[in-house]
């Protein structure tokens, strides 16, 4: 008995912390701010053959979505009707325009409207640094003057409205 006492110990911890184990998943998922601008400059190489602006998704998850964003020009005015976004600017400098109303507005995808420009908004200017929350169903639109641009990584956050 007492031998196999110790066959089933020695299967055991062979399980747990030997070559058949695997160690689990850590849950968090890291970008560094450098690995954040390098991408950053890559967005901005795609973003000269389209329309100014380029960006990625770096992971979905079931409440949000973590995206990397590059601005060579203003963007339009938009209005997402379940999602949040929260704009951290690792980079550049832009205008956030939030509230009042879309002018030209239009549904481009269930819940997702856009226009030409928001009449009525607040404006605050962005820096590396700065964070803004601009929750859903609320107008947003970033503006650049000259030859600015602005990364940003944007987090997508659904609510419930």
């Amino acid at each position: 008995m007492e031998g196999m006492e110790k066959a089933i110990l020695k299967d055991v911890s062979l399980d747990e912390l030997g070559p058949r184990s695997q160690k689990p998943k850590n849950p968090v998922d890291h970008w560094s701010h450098a690995v954040l601008l390098e991408r950053g400059a890559y967005l901005r190489k795609m973003a000269r053959f389209g329309d100014g602006s380029a960006s990625e998704t770096l992971k979905e998850y079931p409440q949000h979505v973590a995206m990397l964003s590059f601005r060579g020009r203003s963007g339009e005015a938009e209005i997402h009707e379940r999602f949040a976004d929260l704009f951290i600017v690792l980079s550049g400098v832009a205008t956030l325009v939030s509230g009042g109303t879309v002018v030209g507005a239009r549904v481009v995808a269930p819940g997702e409207t856009r226009g030409a420009s928001i009449a009525g908004g607040t404006q605050q200017n962005l820096r590396p640094g700065d964070v803004a929350h601009v929750p859903a169903g609320t107008p947003h639109q970033m503006l650049l003057q000259g030859e600015d641009t602005v990364t940003c990584l944007v987090m997508k956050v659904q609510e419930i409205v």
